[in-house]
């Protein structure tokens, strides 16, 4: 008989106020405006650790979200993502109160350049012994590309033709440029590194061209684990062939079934196994020591969000004004330079404006669970069963709060039917998460 497959969960949140549920930041026992202090880092990384968490998943954007009225005004005033600063300075701090969570940080390849961001991840790999992630994103918001002197994003489908150079420049950059025996830390023969092991890459790809050495001695893992979301066609190519860990939006388990099967069939083609990569569902959970707790806490929670932000949020990815509609016009979910997955999904069910609002009475569109740790406990297994997903990417609501609630209520529960873990595996996080492989093997090998 099969075991259960354990649940694998990361904290899903952003360096900022707002994420995923908007207006929640208005409640009063939210503190995520603390956001600007460490301590609030470092204090959700232990009632993380506590929890058992696999990682924290840092969320992030660069550009602005001006689509909704064409303007940020409701952007600033419900804080939708802005302000928000750099998800990567968190982790040596996070890092340094904790022993095993994991750090899954997302870096847009559209803004960096693959030779200096190599460093910084090999960076954060050495400090934090080998449990950094990179969440691959290629951006999707234009007032970004106007921030770094373009005039529009790239279409969508050369986004991602420029990660694959962007990966392979980086790929030999950490697992080619410094052979393993190349440090020798020889004091005696004042030999730190043997030069004849350390080789110079060149680099020569249609959209980056480099020659040069990596900066950093080989860290723990080389390659960060690698994250990525993506459920276009093209997305889903470029998670077959690069993707440790993918994250996807799904309404229900049905849902996360068929995206699930797709990127897993996907992986096979590309020439991986089936299980080569972890799929996570993006899910908010609102739950107490009881049923009927749980439902007072969401109305009470309800009462601060904020509907209107999370349309604009959706506005962003979608690429579509909604201020202009009115409550039930129909609405043209034509073809974007978006996040093509967003609208498509909004525009198979033919959603009015109405219909999106009561969709977002959270102020999030994730799938929303509400109950006691035993109800909650079981919807999650449902969902990964039937679902044939791996974890969650848990968003928060009010907080700290709901990372407290969550540990003390579902934790637990969860436990009592064999379905996550009670202690720590050791190793690195790609040892966490896959039983095996500190090192990354490299697609189809």
């Amino acid at each position: 008989m099969t075991a259960a497959k354990p649940i694998l969960l990361n904290a899903f949140t952003m360096n900022c106020v707002g994420h995923i549920n908007h207006g929640l930041w208005t409640h009063p026992r939210d503190r995520s405006a603390d956001y600007t202090k460490l301590s609030h880092w470092t204090d959700l990384a232990r009632t993380l650790e506590a929890g058992l968490f696999d990682a924290v998943f840092i969320a992030d954007i660069v550009g602005v979200y001006d689509v909704y009225g064409g303007s940020i005004d409701l952007t600033a005033r419900e804080t939708i993502q802005l302000p928000v600063n750099d998800p990567t300075l968190l982790v040596p701090a996070m890092a340094a109160v904790t022993q095993h969570l994991g750090f899954g940080v997302t870096v847009n390849t559209a803004v960096e350049h693959p030779y200096t961001f190599a460093r910084r991840v090999s960076t954060l790999d050495h400090l934090t012994d080998g449990r950094i992630g990179w969440n691959i994103v290629t951006g999707y918001l234009d007032s970004a590309a106007r921030a770094v002197g373009r005039d529009a994003m790239a279409e969508h489908d050369e986004r991602y033709d420029r990660a694959d150079d962007y990966l392979a420049f980086l790929t030999k950059l950490w697992e080619t440029s410094w052979e393993d025996g190349a440090v020798r830390r020889d004091k005696a023969g004042r030999v730190y590194a043997d030069p004849g092991a350390i080789h110079e890459i060149q680099h020569d790809g249609p959209y980056y061209q480099g020659r040069g050495t990596h900066l950093s001695e080989p860290s723990p893992q080389r390659t960060p684990v690698l994250f990525q979301a993506g459920s276009s066609g093209r997305g889903q190519r470029f998670a077959a062939r690069h993707a440790e860990c993918v994250f996807i939006s799904a309404a229900d388990p049905d849902a996360a079934r068929r995206t699930s099967r797709e990127l897993r069939a996907a992986v096979v083609a590309a020439g991986r196994r089936a299980d080569d990569i972890k799929i996570f569902v993006g899910l908010s959970v609102v739950t107490g020591a009881t049923d009927g707790e749980a439902q007072d806490l969401l109305e009470d929670y309800v009462g601060h969000a904020s509907p209107e932000a999370g349309l604009a949020h959706f506005a962003a990815g979608s690429g579509i004004d909604f201020s202009v509609y009115g409550l039930d016009d129909e609405i043209s979910y034509g073809p974007t330079n978006a996040i093509q997955s967003t609208a498509a999904a909004a525009r198979r069910k033919g959603l009015t404006k109405r219909q999106l609002l009561d969709g977002l009475k959270l102020g999030g569109r994730y799938p929303l669970l509400v109950g006691s740790g035993d109800s909650v406990a079981e919807a999650m297994i449902r969902w990964i069963d039937e679902g044939e997903i791996d974890g969650f990417n848990l968003t928060r609501t009010v907080a700290p709060e709901c990372w407290h609630d969550f540990t003390r209520f579902v934790v637990p529960a969860l436990q009592a039917r064999g379905r996550y873990k009670t202690a720590y595996g050791e190793g690195t996080l790609r040892h966490k998460l896959f039983g095996s492989g500190d090192r990354r093997k490299a697609a189809g090998s």
